[in-house]
């Protein structure tokens, strides 16, 4: 049986499969429209985005922004008709300027999470770029769509369900991570029943998307089975020629054992997980002070800050794996050899389609 295409609006991914928006500079232009060329939607991460650009050191904000310019630009060179969205944590300081910038830029989605979206509808105000929060629980989806429908009359385009299995930041307290009882599984049918109510009362369709945790073909089907309109993955992409990380970002994925895979808390305030590396053991035994702040996060105090989380994730897709903050979904360590995009999601979808 084949794979349904994702559908959002006027948008049509045949390929139900989004990439997920892994900073710092993990996804970029290179990833995304490798994706985007076989059929799924290809992600950009903004996060610090402009590391690579010469002013970045003296001016981040301004490095940001053009580098957003040019990275969706060149995705969208490479791969004229393919589906390419951002996606913009809540968190960061330039968010207004970052949605402002993908609208531009002509940008087909924003997919937003770390935070609640709550003003997202207002930014994109008369664009037809498509909108989506991630929300990791049926309560943030339905406060989400019901602020967006009071305040600004919109309804989301799409929403992702994030579980606790994902990489990097996540929506939960560290005691929910602890007791191990939440499960995507639960969450999505949570989620999908809220938005469910809400596509009839309002007679639009709102597809959603399964992420965290998220592996192979089969694990695919499960969450179809369950509701899920797609499924958003990170971790297998790291592992491909295509990724814009640094080869020895790649290898750690490769090298890691699941005991070394860890949730730690991050510098932001939430929870990640991340490789148990030689920086983690060491913020471990005491705070390492920054020795530059870039402004990036709303919630960040360099005077207390356990390490800077952008020094952090830039020295980790430079390559430089010691000292570098490595971000990984919980199947990290199952990851065992670098594929083509082609390759690797021409196994999930046939895995998929044969059962």
């Amino acid at each position: 049986m084949k794979l349904p295409p994702l559908i959002i609006g006027n948008l049509k991914a045949n390929i139900p499969i989004i990439q997920g928006g892994m900073g710092v500079g993990i996804s970029l232009h290179n990833l995304a429209q490798a994706v985007a060329n076989e059929g799924g939607i290809g992600i950009i991460s903004t996060v610090q985005i402009g590391y690579r650009e010469p002013d970045f050191e003296t001016n981040p904000t301004e490095a940001n922004i053009r580098a957003l310019r040019s990275e969706i630009q060149k995705a969208r060179e490479l791969s004229p008709k393919g589906i390419i969205g951002v996606n913009i944590m809540v968190a960061i300081n330039d968010y207004n300027d970052m949605v402002k910038a993908c609208i531009e830029e002509k940008a087909d989605i924003i997919i937003s999470g770390a935070g609640l979206p709550l003003s997202l509808p207002k930014l994109v105000e008369g664009s037809s770029i498509k909108i989506a929060p991630i929300v990791s629980s049926g309560k943030a989806a339905s406060l989400i769509i019901r602020h967006w429908l009071k305040k600004y009359s919109r309804l989301p385009d799409l929403v992702v369900i994030e579980g606790p299995k994902a990489g990097g930041h996540l929506g939960f307290h560290l005691e929910q991570l602890q007791e191990g009882k939440e499960c995507l599984e639960d969450i999505v049918c949570e989620v999908v029943k809220v938005v469910k109510d809400f596509e009839q009362k309002y007679n639009k369709r709102i597809p959603t998307a399964a992420a965290g945790g998220i592996y192979t073909g089969a694990d695919i089907v499960k969450f179809f089975k369950l509701g899920a309109n797609a499924v958003q993955m990170g971790t297998r992409f790291v592992a491909t020629d295509e990724c814009d990380a640094h080869i020895n970002f790649k290898k750690a994925y490769i090298d890691s054992k699941k005991e070394d895979i860890k949730i730690i808390k991050s510098p932001v305030g939430l929870p990640g997980r991340a490789l148990r590396n030689k920086l983690i053991k060491q913020a471990e035994k005491g705070r390492i002070a920054p020795k530059k702040c870039y402004n990036c996060l709303k919630k960040c105090n360099p005077k207390e800050t356990p390490y800077c989380i952008s020094r952090a994730l830039i020295n980790a897709v430079n390559g430089n794996i010691d000292e570098g903050l490595i971000f990984v979904g919980s199947n990290a360590y199952r990851v065992n050899k670098i594929v083509k995009v082609k390759e690797l999601i021409k196994e999930l979808v046939s895995e998929a389609e044969s059962i």
